[in-house]
C-alpha cells in the first residue's frame, strides 16, 4: 500500500506551504545520505521525503493528489492515445492532464487541458480593429458611411476547405483527428496543438493552388458602418462575425471600428459640452457690445458682452452643446472670453491710450481702483507682503 504523503513529511493534511517547507528541511536533513552512511535504509527515507515534498509543494499537484492520491501520477487513471482518436503507442503516456480538466474545467470555462474533448475542428479568425477618423460635426449628427478594409476572406476557389478543388482533407494521422498530441513530462502529462495539421485535426495532401491550404486570401471588403450620433472620441464600434474568416472554414472573428473625432478649428470638446474661445477688442470689452460666434449645428447665435467683460470670463448657450448618445438630450456651448491688447498702435493711438491711462488717475488713488481694481488690488497684496517682512 502507499504511503500516505503527509504522513511522509509528519504533517496534516491542511498543512500550510511555510509548515510543508519546514517539515521538508528538518527531515531531509536528517536523513540525508552523507549524513547517515551507516544507515541503508536512510537513502529510501530521503527520497521518500522528496517524492512527497516535491507533490505537496505544487498547488495543482496537491490538488490532484488529495482527490485521487497516488493514481493521479502513476498512469492508473487512464490516458492512452490523443484524446478521442488511435495512435496510442506514439504518445500515449498516463492521465494527469485528464485529471487536472476534472479539478479545474469548470474555472477554465470547460476548456481545461486540451481545449475540450473532441474531434477536428477549424480555428475561429482573428478580431480585427479599424481606426475611422470623423469631423466633430459628424460625431454631434451622426452618419452612415463606408469602409474598405483588407482581410483575410474565404478563398473561393476550394471555397474555403484548404483542399485542391476535386479533393478533400484527410483525418491527421499524428493525432487522430484530435487536433492535440500528448507528451509525457515528469509527472505531467501535456497536451500540445498537433504540428502537423495545426489542431484542425485533418490534414491536407492537395493544398489549393491559390491560397495554399489556407483556405483564405487576401481581399478589400467594403461595409457599411453606423456612426451613433453623440460618440465621443476613443469610443468602438463592434460588428460581430466581420473580422478575419478562421483556418478551412472557422467562424469569423469581430471588427471593431476605433472612432478618432478630428481637432475642430473653434470647439473643444468636454463631455456633452463644447468650449469655444472667443477673443474680443479692449474697447468692446471696456464699453459692451455683442459678438457672432459659430454653433456646431452650423448655425450663428449672438452673445452680449457686458461692459467690464474680463479676460476667462464665460457665456453659456444653452442646448447648443453636442448631442447625447442614444438620447435626445443635448449639452450646452460655453463661450470663454478672450481679452485683446492692441498691437502696433501708431503715434496718435498711443497718445490716446496716454490720455485715457492718465484719466484713471495715478495708482493708489480712488479713481485708478475703481476702473481697474485687479491690478490694485493685486498692488495692495503686494505692499502688504513686503510690509509683513519687514516686521
Amino acid at each position: 500500500m502507499a504511503k500516505d504523503l503527509y504522513e511522509t513529511l509528519g504533517v496534516g493534511r491542511d498543512a500550510s506551504d511555510a509548515e510543508l517547507k519546514k517539515a521538508y528541511r528538518k527531515l531531509a536533513m536528517k536523513y540525508h545520505p552523507d549524513q547517515n552512511k551507516d544507515n541503508p535504509d536512510a537513502e529510501a527515507k530521503f527520497k521518500d521525503i522528496n517524492h512527497a515534498y516535491d507533490i505537496l509543494k505544487d498547488e495543482q499537484k496537491r490538488a490532484a493528489y488529495d482527490r485521487f492520491g497516488e493514481a493521479a501520477f502513476d498512469g492508473s487513471m487512464g490516458g492512452g492515445g490523443p484524446r478521442g482518436g488511435a495512435g496510442a503507442g506514439a504518445h500515449g503516456f498516463g492521465g494527469f492532464s485528464d485529471i487536472f480538466e476534472d479539478i479545474f474545467g469548470d474555472a477554465m470555462g470547460g476548456g481545461g487541458f486540451g481545449g475540450g474533448r473532441g474531434g477536428s475542428r477549424a480555428s475561429r479568425g482573428s478580431d480585427m480593429q479599424y481606426t475611422f477618423d470623423i469631423s466633430l460635426e459628424d460625431a454631434y449628427k451622426g452618419k452612415e458611411a463606408k469602409i474598405k478594409i483588407p482581410v483575410n476572406d474565404t478563398c473561393d476557389n476550394c471555397s474555403g476547405s484548404g483542399a485542391a478543388p476535386g479533393t478533400s482533407a484527410s483525418t491527421c494521422d499524428t493525432c487522430g483527428g484530435a487536433g492535440r498530441v500528448r507528451m509525457q513530462q515528469g509527472f505531467f502529462t501535456v497536451e500540445r496543438t498537433c504540428h502537423t495539421c495545426g489542431g484542425a485535426g485533418q490534414a491536407i495532401k492537395t493544398p489549393c493552388g491559390v491560397c495554399s491550404g489556407s483556405g483564405r486570401v487576401r481581399k478589400d471588403k467594403t461595409l457599411k458602418v453606423s456612426i451613433p450620433a453623440g460618440i465621443e472620441d476613443g469610443q468602438r464600434i463592434r460588428l460581430g462575425g466581420e473580422g478575419e474568416v478562421g483556418m478551412r472554414g472557422g467562424p469569423r472573428g469581430d471588427l471593431y471600428i476605433l472612432i478618432n473625432i478630428k481637432q475642430h478649428k473653434f470647439f473643444r470638446r468636454e463631455g456633452p459640452n463644447l468650449h469655444c474661445r472667443v477673443p474680443i477688442a479692449v474697447t468692446k470689452a471696456a464699453l459692451g457690445g455683442e459678438v457672432e460666434v459659430p454653433t456646431i449645428d452650423g448655425g450663428r447665435a449672438n452673445v452680449k458682452i457686458p461692459a467690464g467683460t474680463q479676460t476667462g470670463q464665460q457665456m453659456r448657450l444653452r442646448g447648443k452643446g453636442m448631442s447625447a448618445l442614444h438620447s435626445s438630450a443635448k449639452g450646452d456651448a460655453i463661450i470663454e472670453i478672450f481679452v485683446e491688447t492692441p498691437v502696433k498702435l501708431n503715434k496718435k493711438q498711443q497718445d490716446l491710450m496716454k490720455e485715457l491711462d492718465k484719466s484713471f488717475g495715478g495708482e493708489g488713488t480712488k479713481g485708478r481702483s475703481q476702473h481697474s481694481p485687479e491690478s490694485s488690488g493685486f498692488l495692495n497684496k503686494m505692499k502688504e507682503f513686503w510690509d509683513d517682512l519687514k516686521d
